[in-house]
């Protein structure tokens, strides 16, 4: 953790706002990041969770122990909400039209340029594969920060981004196929 953050955080955790917003602020677009890429089923979920992680770190800032990285602490909350998003939409097994029309508002919203394919195909791995794939090809984390996220050791995110790249490929070039049907 960079000192500026510490100075931060030290600050946020006495009640100083100013500093908790500098924090909210510096962290704000990695965690809509992950919670779009996560959420891809759901982008309407997105908006939820980037929200329900801003709140959850603004109440419980007092409750963090600087044993780790504010950042991971951070994307621990995100990924948390993330879950039970995950958890309630199966239980509802819905998906709404909104969710759909949601993704090209959420992309325009936050000027994303990616493929339609690279969301559906993203969208059919499992979650547990997802959160592998986001944090380590999307987000850019080590191996290690990675697995530390997911509470995993390095060897079970080896073997997850392993099948996750293998099931995205293998997905991406059906799609080329009926392409060209």
């Amino acid at each position: 953790m960079d000192l500026h953050d510490r100075e931060l955080i030290d600050k946020a955790k006495t009640g100083d706002l100013e500093s908790l917003e500098k924090l909210l602020e510096k962290y704000n677009d990695k965690i809509a990041s992950i919670a779009k890429y996560v959420c891809v089923n759901a982008p309407a979920d997105a908006d939820d969770v980037h929200n329900e992680t801003m709140i959850s770190v603004f109440k419980n800032i007092d409750k963090f122990k600087s044993e780790s990285d504010f950042s991971t602490w951070f994307y621990r909350i995100a990924a948390n909400h993330c879950w039970m998003k995950f958890r309630k939409r199966k239980r509802e097994k819905l998906v709404s039209i909104e969710d759909v029309k949601d993704l090209a508002h959420y992309e325009k919203d936050r000027n994303v340029e990616i493929s339609h394919d690279f969301y559906k195909i993203l969208a059919m791995l499992p979650l547990d594969f997802r959160m592998a794939v986001t944090l380590v090809d999307i987000e850019g984390f080590s191996l290690k920060d990675a697995a530390k996220e997911l509470n995993i050791t390095v060897g079970a995110l080896k073997s997850r981004l392993f099948r996750a790249r293998n099931m995205f490929k293998k997905k991406m070039e059906e799609e080329d196929k009926k392409g060209f049907e």
